[in-house]
């Protein structure tokens, strides 16, 4: 059984819930160690000064902001007190919120919140009135000495936490470049649709394997056995050339129609634009990023 990384409750009004967090996801990426080449031992960090050009002891080590190119204000552990919020153990739910209003961008990492001692009907009570009201609550938590805004929502019979960003986490979209539809010739947008619904399947998370980790497994394990790795096949990147877009539309969807696909009625124009609309709604309605500085 999976520890859990935090203990508390979570509130909304005057309801207060026991919860426990686990992490949702699981990274079964290899893990490497950096080896001198030589003989083969781990190497070891050590922590060294720029100007001395030796070994300093975690004792003698003190954070600084790095407020301009080698300038530094140096913080101590009281100027850290000052700053910190009230350590509470409690999710804040402040709003419930349209799920489709929320920009994807904002999401982060996942975990699942279990109910604490005597806890389970409160929990399956909450979990019902979210599932009901087709909504997602938005709230903060304190987590290993930061302030995190958090979403909350039902999936299957687990209320799911998942840490977002704030809005001045994501870069505006103003300071980039993007190609307008000016040019695009109606033909190669019909051809390009019937291309993208001809894709159109099921949700199906399990089909979609890290290739590369499986092969680097094999590879560990070929070595280990002393044989070579039998590893799956690399499919061959085919670039898009403007000026060959229509070929290679009209080649990919002849290649797909050799294919028994399962597919999806796709979704009217009318679906398709309302969605385009509330997504691009959240994103202006979110505050520009600034220039405040982020300390950790």
């Amino acid at each position: 059984m999976a520890r859990s990384i935090w203990k508390g409750s979570i509130a909304f009004g005057l309801v207060n819930i026991p919860v426990e967090l686990y992490s949702a996801v699981r990274d079964h990426r290899p893990r490497f160690r950096l080896l001198h080449a030589k003989d083969e031992a781990p190497v070891r960090y050590e922590r060294v000064c720029q100007s001395e050009g030796k070994p300093v002891a975690w004792e003698d080590l003190v954070k600084g902001y790095e407020y301009e190119k080698g300038q530094f204000v140096v913080l101590t552990k009281d100027d850290f007190k000052t700053a910190a919020l009230q350590k509470t153990k409690t999710v804040d739910i402040l709003d419930f919120v349209d799920a489709d209003e929320i920009d994807e961008r904002y999401f982060e990492t996942p975990y699942y919140l279990q109910p604490g001692k005597g806890a389970d009907r409160s929990y399956a009570l909450l979990r019902e009135a979210i599932r009901e009201s087709g909504r997602i609550g938005i709230g903060k938590i304190i987590l290993r000495e930061a302030q995190h805004l958090a979403a909350i929502e039902v999936i299957g019979d687990a209320i799911v936490l998942t840490m977002m960003r704030f809005a001045d986490e994501l870069a505006d979209l103003e300071d980039f470049k993007f190609p307008s539809s000016e040019g695009i010739r109606k033909p190669e947008l019909t051809m390009a649709r019937q291309l993208v619904e001809s894709l159109s399947a099921e949700w199906d998370p399990s089909k979609y394997t890290d290739e590369y980790r499986d092969n680097l497994i094999r590879v560990i394990k070929g070595k280990l056995a002393g044989r070579k790795p039998r590893l799956k096949e690399r499919e061959d990147a085919r670039g898009a050339d403007v000026i060959d877009l229509m070929s290679r539309l009209k080649a990919s969807l002849e290649e797909r129609g050799g294919h028994e696909t399962s597919r999806r009625p796709a979704a009217s124009k009318q679906e398709g634009r309302a969605r385009h609309e509330r997504k691009q709604s959240a994103a202006t309605g979110r505050k520009k990023a600034h220039n405040t500085p982020r300390v950790a």
